[in-house]
């Protein structure tokens, strides 16, 4: 009994509204409480000695935002961007429990949606190789299922981008 009420009281904490969008034909979720703002592709300086995925920095409205390809992050193929690609401004917590903002590319932003926690189940189990620390819960939304990301945890060892979302701002 006792784990039937984790299990329901770990579906209604997720249950909210959701930014949607894609990444190849997959959909993803991320919790809009997460998102700071949306906007287009723009020039991304290029940072040396980082991560394949990490496409380097962004002057946002005098900020510098650090800016990944979640494609790439997530193993896929790279694709050239499009007027649909854009990048979503998120808010993580940094292992030292500030938090900074990241910027991810993504192919295109779908809606936001409000998603019931009845609607929303753990993660399947893949192997011990397989990492689902970064999956929230999966979304039954229709007859499809988006997978909805725990942005924190997409990010948690990676000092790359967390030292470039605390470098300092002058």
């Amino acid at each position: 009994m006792e784990g039937k009420m984790q299990e329901i009281s770990s579906a209604t904490e997720k249950e909210g509204k959701y930014l949607t969008f894609a990444l190849g034909k997959e959909e993803y979720g991320l919790g809009i409480i997460k998102i700071r703002e949306i906007i287009g592709i723009m020039d991304i300086t290029a940072v040396p000695q980082t991560p394949g995925y990490v496409k380097g920095v962004i002057n946002l409205r005098g900020k510098v935002i650090p800016i990944l390809d979640l494609r790439v992050r997530f193993g896929m193929d790279e694709i050239e961007y499009s007027e649909r690609t854009c990048i979503i401004v998120v808010e993580v917590s940094s292992s030292d429990e500030n938090i900074v903002q990241v910027g991810i590319v993504v192919d295109a932003v779908s809606e936001v949606i409000n998603i019931k926690g009845n609607d929303i189940e753990d993660p399947p189990c893949f192997g011990e190789a397989f990492e689902k620390g970064y999956i929230a819960g999966m979304a039954k939304v229709g007859d499809k299922v988006k997978i909805l990301l725990d942005i924190d945890n997409v990010f948690h060892n990676d000092e790359t981008i967390l030292h470039l979302a605390q470098a300092p701002n002058g």
